[in-house]
């Protein structure tokens, strides 16, 4: 395999693969943190990873940090600044990832199961089981200065629920996690990354002031933001063609004027 060009000077970018101008915040989908040995569905990415990509973010004058701050940063007009997401609440982010973002100087949002306290991730049939935060460990996560968000009660896909089952996931789970942490969720992810209309004004309904998709396509929205996969095999040259398709999809790029979206289904691999 041919060495990765960001190798070369570590922490900071070759000077062609330069940081994109866009208009839509750029958001990191991050799952489990801990040993890629097992992992059918592209979803881990070990300690040392996610270390090396989040110094290939520094190295360009980007910051991860939740979604609540970059949402705000970006309406205030501040850049140097991406999003990190941990969906589905597993406990290895206390174990294996919070260190290393603490040496990174970064924050992020935990999309968290409360419906599943201590549970594993049944939703996934070809496992491996993977062990979710308990009750006691949502409470350190946002102790330690992380933003909880909500993904549901239970791992569903919402665009199946009737109404009342909708409501009960999107409004009881943030109840939970405001009794949990002292602090009413800002934000809603939804499992699978897919969602519809009905399911998007549920979120907004039940008081979210966003909800984070994967492919949103034409229904892209403030409860509706786009956000990049990152996996295993993401270094230097593919997070920069990662970053490239993001402003390409959702902004502009230098030179390029204003690009529009290409029309995409709402769901996502997960």
């Amino acid at each position: 395999m041919a060495a990765d060009p960001s190798a070369q000077r570590p922490g900071t970018p070759p000077p062609r693969l330069r940081p994109h101008t866009r208009r839509q915040p750029w958001i990191l989908t991050y799952h489990s943190v801990t040993d890629t040995g097992d992992d059918p569905y592209g979803i881990t990415v070990s300690p040392r990873r996610l270390g090396e990509q989040l110094s290939w973010l520094r190295g360009r004058g980007l910051r991860g940090v939740g979604v609540s701050e970059l949402m705000r940063a970006h309406a205030a007009g501040r850049r140097g600044l991406v999003g990190l997401t941990f969906d589905d609440g597993y406990a290895d982010f206390l174990q294996e990832a919070l260190p290393v973002l603490r040496v990174h100087g970064c924050t992020a949002t935990v999309f968290v199961l409360p419906g599943r306290p201590g549970g594993v991730n049944e939703w996934d049939p070809l496992g491996p089981r993977k062990p979710l935060l308990t009750l006691d460990e949502i409470r350190r996560v946002a102790g330690a200065g992380m933003e909880v968000g909500s993904h549901g009660l239970l791992h569903q896909d919402l665009t199946e629920l009737s109404d009342e089952e909708l409501r009960h996931e999107t409004v009881r789970s943030r109840e939970l996690i405001g009794e949990l942490t002292g602090v009413l969720p800002e934000g809603f992810c939804y499992p699978y990354g897919t969602f519809d209309r009905r399911v998007s004004a549920a979120v907004g309904s039940a008081g979210y002031g966003y909800g984070c998709a994967l492919a949103p396509g034409p229904l892209i929205s403030r409860f509706a933001l786009p956000r990049t996969h990152v996996s295993q095999a993401d270094r230097g040259v593919r997070l920069w063609a990662k970053d490239l398709r993001h402003g390409l999809r959702h902004g502009a790029v230098p030179g390029a004027g204003s690009r529009s979206a290409s029309p995409a289904r709402a769901g996502g691999p997960r």
